[in-house]
C-alpha cells in the first residue's frame, strides 16, 4: 500500500500547477460581515478593505463537488487507503496586495511534498503538502502553503483533555514520579554503597545490593549532548525544538526537553537548570532551561501577562467560525465524530486561527499592511478551553504572535508587514 500511495503522489505531484474551481463567490461584503461577526472582529477597517487572512475562505466550496486537484486526488487516495483522519499542521500564506470587493477570484493548486508513514499522537498517517496560488485575472494575489496530517483514527491515544505522552510508572520509578509532583528532582541512590543511579532500577549495577534510596538533586547540570526534533508532531511542542541529554552535578545524567533556546543556539557544555514544565492536570515533567534565563513571558505585558486577545471556546464560536470559512469537516461541528477520530471534542479550525492570530497582530499594530502570516498548530483547540493570544514586535516589519490553551500552545506564527496603509 505504502509503494502504491508514493507512485500516486509522484504521479499528481508531476502534474505541477492545475486549476480549481472558480471561486463560488465574488469577494463580497455579506460575507466579510459573517466572517468578521462570527471572529467576534470588530476592527472597522474591514468596512474599506477585505480581510487578507479571509483568502482560504473565498475559494472554499462547502459540501459542493469540486473538480479534482492533484493535492484532492492525493488525500482521496489517502481516504481510500483507511487514513480517514485529518488535522491540519502548517499554514503559510504570502500576499501580493489586498484582494476587492467585487473581484472574482480563481484559484490554482499542486501537490508538494508527501511523507509517511508517521507514527503520531493521533496514530499512523502522511503529511501532505500543497500550495495555492489565487489569480483575479492574470494577476497573482496571493499564494499558500498548506501542510495536513492524514492519519488512522484509533492507532494512537485519544487526549481527552490529557497529554498523551504519558510515562511509564512502576515500582522502581514510582519515587521519582512523586518527587516531581513535590517539586523535588530525586535520583535514585544504593543505600549500601552510595551509588547514584538514573534511571532508576531495582539492583545498584556497582554492588548488586537491592536496597536504596534517593537524594534530591540541586537542579544544575550542563548539556552533555542533543538532537533538534522536526517530525513528527508531539502535541504541545512546536518544532523545531531541542531534547537534550543533560549531566547534572551530582553526576548522573538525565534526558529533558531544553525550554527557551533557539535550535541553533544549543551546544554541548551549555549550563542549564531545572524546570518543571505542566503538561496537563496530573502530568508534570521535568524540563530544563539554558542557566540564568526566566521563562518567557510576552514583551510589553510582562507585567500583568495580559494577553492582547483572549477568546473563549465556546461551542457556539466554534461552529459559528467553521461556517463562516466555509468549513465545514465534522471535526468542529460534531462531537461524536470528532471523538471518533481520536479528539476530545470539536476544535477550533485553522482558518478560524489564523483570522485571529491577523486580529491579535492588528490590535498590537492597527496601522500595520500585513504581507503574510505563517503559522504552526501545535495541540487542539477544544471547546470550553479559553485561547489567549500574545503579539510581540521582534522588528519594524515582524511580529511574532502565540495562542496559548490549558494544555500548551495552539499556534505559534510570524506576521510580516508592509508599510503601514
Amino acid at each position: 500500500m505504502h509503494d502504491r500511495l508514493m507512485t500516486l503522489a509522484a504521479e499528481f505531484t508531476a502534474q505541477g500547477e492545475r486549476p480549481g474551481d472558480p471561486c463560488p463567490e465574488p469577494v463580497n461584503p455579506v460575507m466579510i460581515h459573517h466572517w468578521a461577526s462570527a471572529l467576534g472582529d470588530a476592527n472597522p477597517r474591514w468596512e474599506e478593505v477585505v480581510p487578507p487572512a479571509m483568502i482560504q475562505v473565498w475559494s472554499q466550496h462547502g459540501l459542493e463537488d469540486r473538480i479534482p486537484t492533484p493535492a484532492s486526488r492525493m488525500m482521496a487516495a489517502l481516504q481510500e487507503a483507511g487514513y480517514t483522519g485529518v488535522v491540519a499542521t502548517n499554514c503559510e500564506q504570502t500576499y501580493d496586495r489586498y484582494v476587492r470587493v467585487g473581484e472574482h477570484l480563481r484559484p490554482s493548486v499542486r501537490l508538494g511534498e508527501v511523507t509517511g508513514p508517521k507514527r503520531t499522537a493521533l496514530g499512523e498517517g502522511y503529511f501532505v503538502t500543497w500550495h495555492q496560488r489565487w489569480y483575479s485575472g492574470d494577476e497573482r494575489v496571493a499564494e499558500m502553503l498548506f501542510r495536513v496530517l492524514k492519519f488512522k483514527p484509533g492507532g494512537g491515544k485519544a487526549s481527552g483533555g490529557r497529554y498523551p505522552l504519558r510515562p511509564a510508572v512502576g515500582p522502581d520509578s514510582a519515587f521519582f514520579w512523586d518527587g516531581v509532583q513535590a517539586g523535588e528532582l530525586r535520583i535514585q541512590r544504593c543505600a549500601e554503597c552510595g551509588e547514584l543511579r538514573h534511571p532508576p532500577g531495582p539492583m545498584c549495577p556497582r554492588c548488586h545490593a537491592t536496597k536504596r534510596d534517593h537524594v534530591t538533586a540541586a537542579g544544575r547540570g550542563v548539556v552533555h549532548s542533543y538532537v533538534v526534533h522536526h517530525h513528527p508532531p508531539v502535541p504541545g511542542l512546536t518544532p523545531p525544538y531541542v531534547v537534550a541529554l543533560v549531566e547534572l552535578e551530582e553526576g548522573v545524567r538525565m534526558v529533558g526537553g531544553l525550554l527557551g533556546c533557539e535550535p541553533g543556539d544549543a551546544y554541548v557544555g551549555m549550563p542549564v537548570e531545572l524546570e518543571f514544565q505542566r503538561m496537563d492536570d496530573e502530568l508534570t515533567l521535568p524540563q530544563w532551561r539554558p542557566a540564568g534565563t526566566a521563562p518567557p513571558v510576552p514583551e510589553e505585558a510582562a507585567a500583568e501577562d495580559e494577553p492582547d486577545l483572549r477568546v473563549e471556546l465556546t461551542p457556539t464560536f466554534i461552529i459559528s467560525t467553521a461556517l463562516a470559512t466555509r468549513d465545514f469537516m465534522p471535526v468542529h461541528h460534531d462531537p461524536a465524530l470528532a471523538r471518533a477520530q481520536g479528539s476530545q471534542d470539536i476544535f477550533l479550525n485553522i482558518l478560524t486561527t489564523i483570522g485571529l492570530v491577523q486580529q491579535c497582530a492588528l490590535l498590537r499594530v492597527p496601522d500595520a499592511h500585513l504581507e503574510g502570516i505563517a503559522l504552526r498548530l501545535g495541540v487542539p483547540a477544544y471547546a470550553g478551553e479559553t485561547l489567549s493570544l500574545y503579539a510581540r514586535r521582534t522588528d519594524p516589519r515582524t511580529l511574532e504572535v502565540r495562542g496559548a490553551v490549558s494544555l500548551g500552545d495552539h499556534v505559534t506564527a510570524t506576521v510580516r508587514l508592509k508599510e503601514p496603509v
